[in-house]
C-alpha cells in the first residue's frame, strides 16, 4: 500500500473558514484507517457577502488561484464555493472544472479539478438519490438557484430551508448542532437523501452522522461530497470514518464524475 503524501489544493472565498477545517478533518480521520497522508494548501478569492455580484467577481478570480496552487504542484484542486458555480448557469461546474484544469496544465502542472457544486451533484447521483431535502444558509433567491441547478441535474428537491444569512462569516458561525433539528422539520419522508449543508461555509461535519440516525436517511454535505470526489480524483478509495454513509466505504471505488475525470 502507498504511504505517499498527497497535496490537497483548495480555491476558497476570502471569507471562507470552514473548508480549510472540514476537508482536513475528513482526510485526517481517513489517516487513522489508511496509510496515505495529506497536506493542505489554499489560495483565496475575494468575497465577503454572498451576493450575485460578488460571486461573479470572485469566480473570475479562480483562474489566478488555480495557477498559484499549481505552482505548489498540488495533486488535486478543489473549488470551495458551491453557490458561486451554481449561480453562473446550469452545468457550469463542468465548464469551471475544465477551464481551471487547463490553467494548471498551461502552468506545467496539470491537476484534476473538483468543484464543490459538481461534487454535490455527483455525490447525490452516487447515492442513487433522485429526491432530496436540503438545508442552505443563503438568501431565498440564491437557495432557489441551487434548487433549480440540482433539478436540472435530475435531482428533485422535495423541500428546503433557506436560513437567509447574508454575511459569510455569520454563515461560518452557525451552530452545526442546530442542523439535524432544522432538517427534521423538512418534508423528507419521501427523500432518498438529505443535504445537511448545501454550502461549504456552513459547518456541518460533526452533525452528519447524528442527522443520519435522526432522519433514517443518508445525509451528505457539500464538504463531504467534495472530499469523496477529491479522493476518487487521486485514485484513492473514498472512505473516511465519521463522515456519513457516502464515505462509509460502500462507495469507496465509485468512478469519478465524467467532468472531473476530463479535467484530470
Amino acid at each position: 500500500m502507498s504511504h505517499r503524501t498527497y497535496r490537497i489544493g483548495q480555491i476558497v472565498p476570502s471569507s471562507n473558514v470552514t473548508m480549510e477545517t472540514e476537508i482536513p478533518a475528513i482526510l485526517r480521520a481517513r489517516e487513522t484507517v489508511a496509510p496515505e497522508r495529506f497536506t493542505f494548501h489554499s489560495s483565496r478569492m475575494r468575497m465577503t457577502h454572498v451576493t450575485p455580484e460578488q460571486l461573479r467577481a470572485m469566480d473570475a478570480d479562480s483562474d489566478r488561484c488555480a495557477v498559484e496552487l499549481s505552482d505548489a504542484r498540488v495533486d488535486v484542486l478543489g473549488y470551495a464555493c458551491l453557490v458561486a458555480i451554481m449561480s453562473m448557469g446550469f452545468g457550469y461546474h463542468r465548464t469551471s472544472e475544465e477551464r481551471l484544469h487547463a490553467r494548471t496544465a498551461e502552468n506545467g502542472a496539470p491537476s484534476p479539478v473538483v468543484t464543490s457544486a459538481g461534487a454535490l451533484v455527483h455525490g447525490l447521483h452516487t447515492l442513487g438519490a433522485k429526491k432530496i431535502a436540503l438545508v442552505a444558509p443563503y438568501m431565498r433567491p440564491l437557495t432557489k438557484t441551487v434548487v433549480e441547478y440540482l433539478t436540472h441535474e435530475g435531482i428533485e428537491v422535495l423541500d428546503y430551508e433557506a436560513l437567509e444569512i447574508p454575511d459569510n462569516l455569520e454563515v461560518a458561525a452557525h451552530d452545526p448542532a442546530r442542523l439535524p433539528g432544522i432538517a427534521r422539520a423538512l418534508q423528507y419522508s419521501d427523500a432518498d437523501a438529505v443535504v445537511l449543508s448545501a454550502c461549504v461555509q456552513m459547518p456541518s461535519l460533526g452533525a452528519v452522522e447524528e442527522a443520519e440516525q435522526l432522519l433514517g436517511k443518508p445525509v451528505v454535505s457539500a464538504a463531504v461530497c467534495t472530499a469523496h470526489q477529491m479522493l476518487r480524483a487521486l485514485g484513492l478509495p473514498a472512505v473516511a470514518p465519521g463522515a456519513g454513509h457516502l464515505l462509509s466505504g460502500v462507495y469507496a471505488e465509485t468512478p469519478l464524475s465524467p467532468s472531473a475525470a476530463t479535467a484530470g
